[in-house]
């Protein structure tokens, strides 16, 4: 290597005083190329983005905080047996979802079958379940009709006695 370091300075050596600026002009190119393409550009982009990834992570970190109190609220309330539950939850279905929502009981699984469900009645539905009856979503097939309405299943899972 320090045989071919020597050949190149005294190539180097050899050109003519233009050649020599011609070549350093190149070489800082090359380099400040380099420099823009490793530090400067990437740092630049990730500036540019910070503000908007700043925004989504606040924004997941208030829906976390907003979980957290509904955890912390839930975990405050006592205990229900699986009949209290059971009957919160049919309660529910008829206070939210009306005509709209019918319950089937199997087990510790509940399945609320929709016919025609304005969204904001499901929403409104799906967070009283979870809230009263301790009930967890287990699965949910549901598609919109063309009147914009929800039809399909829920499974919700009650808790244990």
């Amino acid at each position: 290597m320090n045989a071919q370091l020597q050949a190149l300075r005294a190539r180097f050596n050899g050109l003519a005083a233009r050649e020599k600026l011609m070549v350093i002009a190149a070489a800082v190119v090359i380099a400040l190329a380099l420099a823009w393409l490793i530090a400067i550009g990437p740092a630049l982009s990730t500036l540019g983005t910070a503000e908007q990834q700043r925004r989504s992570i606040d924004a997941q970190l208030q829906r976390m905080a907003t979980m957290r109190t509904q955890a912390q609220a839930m975990q405050s309330q006592p205990k229900q047996s699986r009949d209290e539950a059971m009957r919160q939850l049919e309660q529910s279905v008829q206070q939210r979802l009306g005509t709209s929502g019918r319950v089937m009981i199997a087990g510790d699984r509940v399945t609320v079958t929709l016919t025609g469900t304005q969204a904001d009645a499901l929403a409104q539905w799906l967070a009283q379940a979870r809230t009263a009856a301790h009930s967890l979503p287990g699965e949910a097939h549901l598609t919109r009709n063309a009147s914009g309405l929800w039809e399909g299943n829920i499974v919700l899972i009650l808790p244990r006695s």
